[in-house]
């Protein structure tokens, strides 16, 4: 028998082009080798019951096409079963951070050729609390509030810059918030702009926001902006763009592998894009939780 492999895809992702090159996609992956077939989401949570459904009924590999969002559903259905597939990402979102840490091409078809080579590594997992899977990052501070902010259908047609304008349009307002940051190696209790909890080395399209982290090293990169004000966090935003933010007096950047956050604020955490509900959280680092097929 075939091996079976499972597409699971965001038909609104992106710039909502992925459907075009559905036939393409599923014959590169039958030429491959594997039975393919395919499910469209129909609303949150959706991906993540499909990912269920698929570990505990023997695909050997489940292919989140979409942006971080999916993959964090399809990523959180996978994670939950005793029998978990091997993931594929195939990137039509808008940021594609972990695509961008796993080196797989931005184009859908090419994506579609590295899942049939198969080259597979691990993946580590943060774990909010005791079940809630993140694959990027886990943030809170005014900033993160933006990413939930962006309607959908802005996402769709400007891509980045829908973010852009949005943190532009934010920027002259965000203030600082206390914040306590407890880990296993350090620790924060201070005014700070945001705090990023980061699996992989991008984030929000930026590719070294957190320049040393691996997403299978086993730790969690922790990245903390203290107290700024707007000409601060202009140049912090300029530095960040080549990885040398973290040398700046008003970064806090470290490996952890259990933290602690709370404020005394009401503060939403932000997870992979999504509310992830208030603070307090503990965060912790699942290692090796998945296998991945990377670029």
């Amino acid at each position: 028998m075939r091996p079976r492999i499972r597409l699971i895809y965001n038909p609104t992702a992106g710039k909502e082009a992925f459907r075009q090159h559905l036939p393409q996609i599923l014959q590169i992956l039958e030429s491959a080798g594997y039975e393919a077939s395919c499910h469209a989401t129909t609303g949150p949570g959706d991906a993540t019951k499909e990912a269920f459904r698929a570990a505990n009924d023997d695909f050997k590999v489940v292919v989140a096409c979409g942006g971080d969002g999916t993959v964090n559903e399809v990523v959180n259905g996978l994670a939950a079963s005793e029998t978990r597939p091997i993931l594929g990402i195939i990137p039509s979102g808008t940021a594609n951070d972990l695509a961008r840490a796993l080196e797989i091409p931005r184009h859908v078809e090419e994506a579609a050729r590295c899942i049939a080579q198969g080259q597979i590594r691990s993946l580590d997992l943060g774990c909010v609390g005791e079940d809630r899977y993140f694959v990027n990052i886990a943030a809170f501070g005014r900033l993160t509030e933006i990413t939930y902010e962006v309607p959908s259908k802005m996402k769709t047609m400007l891509g980045h810059l829908a973010y852009y304008m949005k943190g532009l349009e934010r920027l002259p307002g965000l203030r600082a918030i206390e914040m306590k940051i407890t880990s296993d190696t350090e620790q924060f209790e201070g005014p700070a702009m945001l705090c990023l909890v980061t699996n992989s080395r991008a984030v929000g399209g930026f590719e070294r926001v957190a320049p040393r982290a691996s997403v299978s090293d086993g730790w969690l990169d922790v990245l903390i902006v203290k107290q700024s004000n707007l000409g601060d966090l202009i140049r912090l935003v300029s530095t960040a763009l080549m990885g040398d933010h973290t040398q700046d007096e008003r970064v806090v950047y470290f490996h952890a592998k259990r933290i602690e956050l709370s404020s005394q604020e009401e503060v939403d955490l932000n997870i992979d894009g999504e509310y992830g509900g208030r603070l307090p959280h503990k965060v912790t680092i699942k290692e090796g939780h998945l296998q991945v097929i990377s670029g």
